[in-house]
């Protein structure tokens, strides 16, 4: 199994055993939640994953020096993947309603604490129902599972080792996964300061879709290729370390690889003290 399946692979494979299919879906307007949007209607059998409180520390906030989704630590992660039925052996299929956009943060959790049998839904549950598929509503249980975490080295960059390459002569790769008038620093929503980390290359994950889909693996690897990504791996960002992973599964696709500075802008842009570029890239 690819980082991706289709709707078609999976209705044909719902109930099977091994199988778990988890609704990801989150949104930053407060005003909704996630989990109404889960009980109003999900994927026969999926379990709902929560962005907020499976899928990061505790402590993010706006302005927090470890940014809005903290990277969670092992403890956390055999905790809350346990209970969503995850185990040794489990076949994960993420969705969401965003183009993938916020269910590959579950496939890069999965991956960077040593699981490799997950994948994102492509087109999520809009594809999923504009083809009159099956839902069903209300909350779904999942039989626990035992989650062993075997986190991968290197697959996280924190804050200090992304400032410390900026400072350096190194010249990093660094892509920035928000839309693009955030990252000229245009406009800023949510977080203390406007603009993006210096040297960051604009990589909004929304260009990796067309029609809601994911590109083809090859016009994937022409888009990051054209950006450097065949001379070193990138480090990359987004908002507060959601999005940024729909690039890093769009890699994946292209047969290429990246790692995730999980603090992201949120917080990077809370520490005064960090450089902030604005505008076209130099």
């Amino acid at each position: 199994m690819g980082p991706l399946v289709g709707t078609e692979w999976l209705q044909a494979r719902l109930g099977e055993r091994g199988l778990r299919v988890a609704d990801v879906r989150w949104y930053l307007d407060p005003a909704r939640r996630g989990r109404d949007a889960y009980t109003a209607g999900h994927i026969p059998g999926a379990v709902f994953v929560d962005i907020d409180e499976d899928l990061s520390a505790p402590g993010g906030a706006r302005g927090s020096p470890r940014g809005r989704h903290p990277w969670p630590g092992p403890e956390l992660v055999a905790r809350s993947l346990g209970r969503a039925g995850i185990g040794r052996g489990t076949r994960v299929v993420a969705y969401d309603d965003q183009g993938g956009g916020v269910a590959a943060r579950l496939w890069y959790v999965l991956r960077a604490y040593g699981h490799d049998d997950v994948a994102v839904l492509d087109g999520g549950i809009a594809k999923w129902l504009a083809e009159g598929r099956p839902l069903e509503r209300g909350e779904r249980a999942a039989e626990p599972a035992v989650f062993f975490p075997q986190g991968r080295d290197g697959w996280v960059v924190e804050t200090a080792e992304l400032a410390a390459l900026v400072r350096s002569l190194a010249r990093p790769l660094i892509l920035d996964a928000r839309a693009g008038e955030r990252y000229r620093g245009e406009k800023e929503p949510i977080d203390p300061r406007a603009g993006h980390v210096p040297g960051a290359k604009s990589a909004p994950f929304s260009a990796n879709l067309q029609g809601g889909v994911f590109l083809p693996p090859e016009a994937l690897r022409r888009l990051y290729v054209e950006k450097g990504a065949l001379e070193q791996a990138p480090i990359v960002y987004c908002g507060s370390g959601v999005n940024a992973c729909h690039d890093l599964l769009a890699l994946e696709r292209a047969g290429l690889r990246g790692r995730l500075y999980a603090g992201s802008w949120s917080a990077w842009s809370s520490d005064p003290s960090l450089p902030v570029e604005t505008g076209e890239e130099s």
